[in-house]
């Protein structure tokens, strides 16, 4: 369905433009996380929305006609600023009369900071900034997963560090499993590149091709391996499962490959299967140099399931110590943990593998719903507010602050995010920053894009402290 930027809103703003004071030249707004679950955030996601709403010519003669039957017939007759999308046609050609100014993508910005502003550019389409709320605000949720992944990131770096040899396998550590749990196809693709900003591993296949449209990547942004689900094993019956575990291993001979062993039950599949009748077929892809059997759970408590499936195959396959005195099994065998894992349970699960002598190496997560399903605007705490007007010729500060709730308090006046004399980022208000110090930079303007940012580029900055100095 083609996007039709007119209906692509709430319908109480297509009111507004008889709300604002006569008089009125221009509104300015801005967004910000106000706070939320993690201290900080993770920008990102808001030049592909940028791309594909609001760049080049979106405002046609037809897409007047059919916004102002819908909402002749939605909210009454007469309503709809119809004139003034006309003059936006006629005046810009059907280019916004916008200026969106906005923090580089992959920076990370504490909370209760300007991440972006929006503003007319033409005084007859005051109306026109916060028109748009809806659609922009959207960002929220590309860089709320961003934040998510790169949090659950940082987790799984402190237990790499304390267990494990080097933190080379990082980038593979958070695989997404979230495709089949998405609202959509699209919310798949841009929750999906938005954990890939963080990590390498992913089988949600539309992320690739987002990373790729949106954001330049040439190379495929995250990588997978062939891997059975229960059906595939289930299909010949109990009694056969052995033959379905020794059907994988001869059909992916060479490369990584990992089967789901708990249908029936995961410890006789670890001990009597894998360890036993098939630990001969298991050991010879260590001997030919080929890729790891990645075993993988998925039922009951992960932290004991883990440790459990670890010392089951530990016990028959054998272990070495690491040089940080963990034990390691051999390199053709590894677990994957799929069910269950969130920010919440992996500090539960790798606490428990280290306390048992575990390294974290020995593992890999999957994740889905938590990852880019469990997860809402207010998560950060997103809002979009206005800040700043001119009306009949001078410039007004805005602002909001309930008595109910002082967590509420908006901006005041101008804007601009510069780094203070202790590097951190702060907000400058009521137009007291210095525009030679402003981080943000201006992004969209009247219907061009005046920066692409590459996925490459996002990701170095978004890089984690241990990873970044390396």
């Amino acid at each position: 369905m083609a996007t039709n930027i007119l209906l692509t809103t709430d319908s109480y703003k297509v009111t507004h433009h008889l709300q604002y004071p006569p008089g009125t030249e221009l509104v300015y707004s801005y967004f910000e996380s106000r706070g939320g679950k993690f201290s900080e955030t993770v920008f990102f996601g808001l030049q592909y929305i940028l791309k594909k709403h609001l760049v080049g010519v979106v405002v046609t003669r037809e897409k007047i006609e059919e916004a102002a039957a819908v909402m002749d017939a939605h909210l009454g007759p007469g309503l709809f600023n119809k004139k003034g999308w006309e003059y936006i046609l006629e005046k810009h050609g059907g280019r916004l009369p916008l200026r969106i100014r906005a923090v580089p993508e992959g920076t990370i910005v504490p909370n209760k900071n300007v991440l972006f502003t929006v503003e007319n550019t033409d005084p007859n389409c005051f109306w026109l900034s916060n028109y748009v709320e809806g659609l922009l605000v959207q960002v929220w949720y590309p860089l709320t997963v961003c934040t998510n992944s790169r949090e659950q990131k940082k987790i799984i770096a402190k237990y790499l560090s304390e267990t494990a040899d080097s933190l080379d396998g990082l980038p593979f550590k958070l695989h997404d499993f979230g495709f089949r749990g998405s609202t959509s196809v699209e919310s798949a693709a841009v929750g999906g590149a938005s954990h890939l900003v963080n990590f390498r591993s992913s089988d949600t296949i539309p992320a690739l091709i987002m990373a790729k449209d949106y954001y330049g990547q040439e190379e495929v942004a995250g990588v997978s391996i062939p891997a059975a689900e229960h059906s595939t094993i289930t299909a010949w019956t109990q009694s056969g499962e052995v033959d379905a575990f020794r059907n994988m291993l001869i059909q992916f001979k060479d490369g990584a490959v990992a089967c789901v062993s708990d249908s029936y039950n995961i410890w006789e599949a670890c001990e009597k299967l894998w360890g036993g009748e098939l630990k001969d077929l298991v050991m010879d892809r260590g001997k030919r140099g080929a890729g790891p059997l990645v075993i993988r759970p998925d039922s009951g408590d992960p932290a004991t399931v883990v440790v459990k499936v670890l010392d089951t195959l530990g016990a028959k396959f054998g272990t070495t110590r690491n040089s940080k005195g963990y034990k390691m099994l051999p390199d053709y065998l590894r677990v994957i943990q799929g069910d269950g894992i969130s920010y919440e349970s992996l500090s539960a699960i790798m606490e428990h593998m280290k306390a048992n002598q575990w390294s974290i190496d020995n593992l890999t997560f999957g994740s889905g719903g938590a990852l880019l399903q469990r997860l809402h605007r207010d998560t950060q705490k997103c809002a979009y507010k206005c800040s700043y007007a001119i009306i009949n010729g001078k410039g007004v500060d805005i602002f909001k602050d309930p008595v109910t709730d002082h967590g509420k308090l908006s901006k005041k006046g101008k804007l601009s995010l510069e780094l203070d004399e202790g590097g951190k980022l702060v907000t400058r208000t009521q137009g007291t920053g210095d525009p030679h110090k402003d981080v943000m930079v201006t992004v969209f303007e009247n219907g061009e894009l005046l920066k692409d940012y590459s996925f490459k580029e996002v990701r170095a900055r978004a890089e984690i402290p241990q990873l970044k100095s390396k």
